[in-house]
């Protein structure tokens, strides 16, 4: 058994540890989220029987055994057979694609989702449109932001990152939620007349908890986070209708090419009085005398403008109580117009992320390829002479690198199809508007050996996918590409990060998957039904499916010598510290592992009965007792 934790607590001197009023929330590795199945003959509905979710089991779920994938040597040298960890590095956390959205928009496509049917082809791409997710996304990014906090007793993070999509549009309200969520704020999740704010539940203001102060978060912006629904550069036409009163009036194919600038349906807007989140105001305008309207809102106002994708955008972040301002934007990034910055998390530790901004940042009339120019992956020449040369400065400085971005390079098609046919990049390059494809931009990232991880989001989905090196005599070479799943859609997670240095100096990044904790019959709650059902529903998943989606592993990465030697000695202490809780006379103790206990500092000590759920529960007593966790 290996001893992995510092800290020794005594029941008879509780202030030697923080108190909170939450226990330690368990991970994917201990508890996960089963799907149950949909017998046959299950009557068939559409998105908006929204009702009928958990009467025919779409919704269903029950709790399932944690999961681990293991230690991946994909990257190690033959023969190798395994680390032993030394030192913990660094820990965080990511959140992404929270979709935090305004549902009173009139400029949103709620018709759109709203009226899909079932078995329509390419369903999922409505779910931003419309789907019972919507309802709720400040109340479920604030249940993920509580649970953070609660991890971060026993295992404190260095910092966080929000890997883009703050927003499902480019709305001033909806980034400012998302902002204020992080930064504790009183939330009013509605816009316009703010209907529905006193008696339905997803409507009415709320408390934000706010991220722990100690903990700094920094941001990678998206195309959602730019673009009209992500898709589509904003134009006049969108900019009016977000801070007008008249509902949206566009083509009715949603998703030709620009598509808004057409006529001939109307958008429609969630009826935030109804419990159900009833579309409204929607459908083909020859069904309307008169325009549909809306109480107008200014904070509505589109953050893109026709000069710039990421000015507005990157200044709200200075507009913030959290730390640090600007959330690793600085002024010298609005001045250029650039959303791609790199920071070092640990003045003690040479390892530095690099945040890259792979979005579309040009209006290009009438693309080739539609509305995908906007919602896939595009790097011109500058930004990537940008990241080539902070690549090499990491490089030169002897640094282990992180990159973060949004858009996924080449990424393996899914957690268990090991195939690569999900290029995000090939498209635009092939016609000039991005400067590389998946293919070489793969290649050219291997040129760099100290890169140990690249994260990205954009396709809510867990998924690990080893990069190889392509020379045998260079293992080094390769790294780990990771994806995190979205914060709106099944399975509704965040992830935790512990980068390790082992014995013989090579790393271990430990990603682990994790459920916000909420509370049934509350908004958060509801909405992890809905994340099942509407996965269901729009067959992102199979009605049989019963995995949950959730992927653990501990990914080993070889460093060059050079490397080897920078790091020998780095690192403190393994394992997590034990959290207190008091109520009366009542001790709780939160921990990972075993819980062992000893009537002194030396010992003996021997393992603690009756531990449920990594939680002990003891009464207060005089004199003195001592306990550890170990794994």
């Amino acid at each position: 058994m290996k001893l992995t934790i510092i800290q020794i607590i005594s029941a008879s001197l509780p202030l030697w540890l923080p108190i909170s009023e939450s226990a330690a929330p368990l991970t994917t590795r201990q508890q996960t989220i089963i799907p149950l199945d949909i017998p046959p003959g299950t009557p068939v509905i559409n998105p908006s029987n929204v009702p009928l979710y958990a009467v025919y089991g779409y919704s269903a779920w029950r709790w399932g055994p944690g999961t681990n994938q293991g230690v991946r040597l994909d990257l190690m040298p033959a023969g190798y057979t395994g680390p032993t960890h030394a030192a913990r590095l660094l820990s965080y956390f990511s959140i992404s694609d929270a979709h935090i959205t305004d549902k009173e928009s009139p400029a949103a496509a709620c018709e759109f989702g709203w009226t899909a049917t079932n078995g329509q082809a390419n369903l999922p791409i409505y779910i931003p449109c419309y789907a019972p997710v919507l309802f709720s996304t400040t109340q479920v990014l604030n249940a993920a932001i509580k649970t953070i906090n609660a991890l971060h007793r026993l295992t404190p993070f260095d910092f966080g990152l929000n890997l883009g999509d703050a927003a499902t549009c480019n709305q001033y309200n909806a980034l400012r939620w998302f902002i204020d969520v992080m930064d504790g704020q009183y939330i009013t999740p509605s816009s316009g007349a703010n209907l529905g704010a006193t008696n339905i539940d997803y409507q009415e203001p709320f408390q934000a908890a706010g991220l722990n102060p100690s903990i700094p978060w920094y941001e990678v912006i998206g195309n959602h986070d730019q673009f009209w629904m992500g898709s589509q550069y904003p134009t006049d036409k969108t900019r009016a209708a977000m801070v007008g009163s008249n509902v949206l009036d566009m083509s009715p194919v949603l998703f030709s090419v620009n598509a808004t600038e057409g006529v001939g349906e109307y958008v429609g807007v969630i009826d935030g009085t109804t419990p159900y989140g009833t579309v409204i105001k929607g459908g083909y305008a020859t069904n309307f005398a008169t325009p549909p309207t809306v109480v107008a809102d200014a904070n509505r106002r589109g953050l893109t403008t026709e000069y710039s994708s990421t000015t507005n955008y990157m200044s709200e972040f200075f507009n913030t109580v959290s730390s640090p301002v600007g959330h690793g934007f600085s002024r010298g990034n609005i001045d250029s117009n650039s959303a791609c910055y790199s920071f070092e998390p640990l003045t003690n530790l040479p390892l530095k992320v690099i945040v890259f901004d792979d979005m579309a940042k040009t209006n290009i009339p009438n693309p080739l390829n539609g509305p995908l120019y906007c919602s896939s992956g595009v790097i011109d020449a500058a930004r990537y002479a940008w990241l080539t040369n902070e690549l090499q400065a990491g490089q030169d400085s002897n640094q282990l690198m992180i990159l973060a971005m949004h858009i996924p390079i080449n990424p393996q098609n899914n957690v268990n199809d090991t195939n690569h046919n999900s290029p995000e990049f090939d498209g635009n390059a092939r016609l000039g508007y991005s400067s590389m494809g998946d293919t070489n931009l793969i290649a050219a990232l291997q040129q760099y050996p100290n890169l140990i991880l690249l994260m990205a989001s954009h396709r809510h989905i867990n998924t690990v996918t080893p990069q190889p090196s392509s020379d045998p005599a260079h293992p080094e070479n390769g790294f780990w590409e990771v994806e995190t799943p979205s914060l709106r859609d099944f399975p509704q997670q965040f992830r935790t990060w512990e980068i390790l240095r082992n014995t013989d100096n090579s790393i271990s990044i430990v990603t682990t998957d994790v459920d916000p904790v909420v509370q049934t019959n509350t908004p958060e709650g509801k909405s992890r039904g809905y994340a099942i059902g509407t996965a269901r529903v729009f067959g992102s998943i199979e009605l049989t499916n019963s995995f949950s989606h959730t992927y653990n592993a501990e990914l080993v990465k070889l460093l060059t010598p050079a490397m080897q030697a920078k790091i020998a000695g780095y690192g403190g202490p393994l394992g997590h510290l034990v959290s207190l809780d008091l109520a009366g006379t009542e001790v709780t103790l939160n921990f990972m592992g075993t819980l062992q206990s000893a009537d002194t500092l030396s010992g003996p000590w021997t393992d603690v009965p009756g531990t449920t759920n990594y939680q002990y529960s003891t009464t207060a007593q005089s004199g003195v007792k001592f306990y550890r966790a170990v794994e």
